[in-house]
């Protein structure tokens, strides 16, 4: 989250209205005025945080990984409901975690068994 604000703030065509962490109330984007929300939190979190934009028609970008089929189909039917609004899944954008795949998808043909750790700094939630 916390290079997602800077990438923001360091866009001249971007304008960060509003910057919530654990505990903030999601009101504070509709009354920011946010026209989109970058959704970087937790599979426990993000569905929540999904149908609050999507009922203020906030257009979201969400990096967020843990979906389902269940999980989108609800989106989905969310989103009927909002058809001005657009919601952008892309979990796992990070350079480091499309590598991490690539790498397990060549090593799996020539080993029986992997494991791949995937490590973060400390303060990555």
């Amino acid at each position: 989250g916390s290079e997602a604000v800077r990438a923001v703030e360091a866009a001249d065509d971007l304008e960060l209205v509003a910057a919530l962490g654990r505990g903030d109330k999601l009101e504070a984007l509709a009354e920011a005025g946010a026209q989109v929300a970058v959704e970087l939190t937790t599979p426990a979190s993000v569905m929540g945080n999904l149908d609050f934009c999507v009922r203020h028609g906030i257009h979201a970008v969400v990096g967020t990984t843990g979906w389902t089929d269940e999980r989108l189909a609800q989106l989905n039917a969310w989103l009927e409901n909002s058809p001005e609004t657009g919601v952008l899944i892309a979990p796992n954008f990070s350079i480091g975690a499309v590598l991490t795949m690539k790498f397990a998808e060549q090593a799996a043909r020539y080993f029986e068994s992997v494991e791949v750790v995937e490590l973060h700094h400390p303060n990555k939630v």
